[in-house]
């Protein structure tokens, strides 16, 4: 599968690996690498289907250099499913919420690797790739309740997880945005908790400097205008709880 570049500078490289794809039987889903130097972090590597060819471009992209952090934006197994192998075939150490450090062993998660699975704290942490800063922001209940995002200041990149997600486009850039949101629009509608979460989010990260916006699933967001374009949506979207109260909590007719 082809390798696009989103970042490359001298010492630094934003990869994003195309499409492994299950065939329609999974959802589609998007893995991400950083490189600084001669380290690297994958994010969201994804589950046992996908593990082996991810694993394989990952040390192609690194060459002679070495894998430091796996980063786990929240618990679903399209994320983290295949932890265990990543852990046991690299020297690296993976970063999800406190939250969910005592389901990831429900993977299969191997008790001698335990030391290697660290816990991000709630309000977020600062990682140093090579001297790098990768900040991991906050993004709770967006649409998990430990969820994380991860800001790269230098790629002026923003890994926005489950956020800006996309279902069925067949592109990768979002260049029209109002014809993107059919795409958008009933998965953020569904899988997101509220608009109150969503305003929250929008005031943390619109002081960033930001280039692109890097979902897991679907077309990534480039451009300042594409970038601000999609916080204002989030900002103004009905979603979740909005939608739900009430009306969907109703005991089933026999």
């Amino acid at each position: 599968m082809p390798t696009t570049a989103l970042y490359e500078d001298a010492e630094h490289r934003n990869l994003l690996f195309e499409d492994f794809g299950l065939g329609g039987l999974a959802v589609q889903s998007n893995q991400h690498m950083i490189i600084h130097g001669g380290s690297g972090m994958i994010l969201d590597p994804g589950g046992h289907k996908v593990y082996s060819k991810v694993l394989a471009e990952t040390f192609s992209s690194l060459g002679r250099g070495q894998l430091r952090y796996i980063f786990l934006s929240h618990q679903d197994p399209d994320i983290v499913a295949a932890i265990n192998g990543w852990l046991m075939t690299t020297d690296a150490d993976a970063y999800i919420s406190s939250l969910w450090i005592r389901f990831v062993p429900h993977f299969g998660f191997d008790h001698l690797l335990a030391d290697r699975l660290k816990s991000i704290p709630d309000e977020g942490m600062v990682l140093e790739l090579e001297g790098a800063p990768l900040v991991v922001l906050p993004a709770h209940f967006l649409h998990s309740e430990g969820n994380f995002q991860l800001y790269d200041p230098r790629s002026r990149i923003l890994y926005s997880g489950d956020l800006g997600a996309s279902l069925g486009a067949e592109y990768r850039e979002v260049t029209d945005f109002d014809a993107h949101l059919q795409y958008m629009t009933g998965f953020h509608q569904r899988y997101m908790a509220s608009n109150r979460v969503l305003q929250a989010w929008a005031e943390m990260v619109r002081p960033l400097d930001i280039e692109i916006i890097a979902p897991q699933h679907g077309a990534y967001f480039k451009g300042r205008e594409m970038v601000n374009r999609f916080i204002d949506w989030c900002a103004q979207l009905q979603c979740g709880i909005d939608l739900m109260a009430g009306s969907a909590y109703k005991v089933p007719a026999r």
